[in-house]
């Protein structure tokens, strides 16, 4: 436990905005979790007599424009962006998994449907226009909106699956696998995936800020969940009409959202620095 406390603060004296992004990370995770307990105020409750109030010591954030407490808002908001963004690299990485290892470690006539069928097919249409279109056509809701990035966003997971298990699998211990008669499903799940697990995983950190910053561009959008519930997205789909005459209205949630996205950034490029031993040893980790 000590040891993992000094690499610890090693490795935040090496890189302080990776330590910075995990901070942020596990405030928002905090937020998330405990957000009945850690708001002040009921995010949905309307107060009009103290419609688009600014910040004070009873309003941190300010009020918007139906009287409610934006820091109440916000911290319920995270708990949106937080479950968006997992949920959606989670699935995209889930079937970026299965399809870019059958087409990696099978080649052929799979590989060239897959390869350039399939994923051509969906990087043909831009990852949020298929979204917006998605989730019109079955209408607003968090489900929907999951489902709607998941399809969108797992093609980068399985190109880069591919072109790992491609190189992986004509590897001495993948032939010595198939040499003692393992199966193909044994073999990549015990042999080939946890050799090319590390740039998955610095994907996936940088997906979460992807992930949350389309979702908030949807909700802005009025295609993310309905209201009354807290959106960073929909608050700054609120505030834009009060942008001169309450700015709190969208800095707060703009702040936000930059912050997620950056922390998880910050973490991306750390993860790709620490899982790279060439990396390690010029940062002295």
């Amino acid at each position: 436990m000590a040891s993992t406390a000094i690499s610890f603060r090693v490795a935040a004296r090496k890189n302080p905005l990776a330590a910075f992004g995990i901070v942020l990370v596990f405030v928002f995770i905090v937020f998330a979790l405990f957000a009945p307990w850690i708001a002040p105020q009921d995010p949905r409750e309307i107060n009009l007599p103290n419609r688009l109030a600014g910040p004070s010591p009873l309003h941190w954030c300010g009020t918007d424009e139906l009287g409610r407490d934006i820091l109440s808002r916000l911290i319920y908001g995270a708990r949106i962006s937080m479950l968006v963004g997992t949920s959606v690299v989670a699935a995209s990485l889930f079937l970026g998994l299965i399809i870019g290892s059958i087409a990696g470690y099978y080649g052929g006539q799979a590989d060239r449907f897959i390869n350039v069928v399939v994923m051509n097919a969906f990087l043909s249409f831009p990852g949020i226009l298929l979204a917006i279109a998605l989730v019109a056509f079955r209408g607003p809701g968090i489900f929907n909106l999951i489902l709607a990035l998941s399809l969108g966003g797992w093609v980068g997971y399985g190109r880069l699956v591919r072109a790992q298990v491609l190189a992986t699998r004509d590897r001495e211990f993948v032939e010595a696998a198939r040499a003692v008669g393992a199966r193909d499903a044994r073999i990549i799940v015990l042999h080939i995936l946890p050799n090319i697990i590390q740039p998955v995983v610095v994907q996936g950190a940088i997906g979460m800020a992807g992930a949350i910053l389309a979702e908030a561009t949807l909700s802005f959008l009025g295609l993310g969940v309905p209201p009354p519930t807290a959106s960073w997205g929909s608050m700054l789909n609120d505030g834009r009409a009060h942008l001169f005459d309450a700015p709190h209205l969208v800095l707060f949630p703009a702040l936000a959202v930059m912050l997620a996205v950056l922390s998880f950034n910050f973490i991306g490029d750390a993860l790709r620095d620490y899982l790279d031993p060439r990396s390690r040893m010029e940062i002295g980790l």
